[in-house]
């Protein structure tokens, strides 16, 4: 089980961060470089959304193989119609919620298919 100061978050310099605790008493953290590309590797989409969440529902949710092999729960964007499993992606920063009362922005990591260039 996380807790509020191990989440995962972003490291300040602009490239995605994340943690692992493995002992409930460890509160040390080191930032883990992300891959910034991959493959959709299954999808949902999420109809229900939990709090904070509910004013983008629907929307879909991809499991996302990165190209080191890792996978990693991510929102798509920027899909026309259904997602492809297979179907490349990339990492882009993406509003994800306003946070409740006080309306703090907060902004993550979203996939969107890959731009041919």
């Amino acid at each position: 089980m996380y807790h509020e100061d191990t989440l995962p978050h972003t490291n300040g310099n602009g490239s995605a961060a994340a943690t692992l605790t493995l002992q409930a008493e460890r509160t040390e953290t080191t930032p883990v470089d992300l891959f910034t590309k991959g493959v959709v590797y299954s999808w949902t989409t999420v109809y229900n959304a939990p709090a904070g969440f509910d004013a983008q529902a629907p929307y879909t949710l991809a499991m996302i193989e990165l190209d080191d092999g890792s996978l990693l729960t991510a929102q798509l964007t920027d899909v026309d119609g259904e997602p492809e499993i297979g179907q490349r992606v990339e990492m882009v920063t993406r509003l994800l919620r306003t946070d409740g009362e006080a309306g703090v922005i907060i902004y993550g990591y979203k996939f969107r298919p890959v731009l041919d260039h």
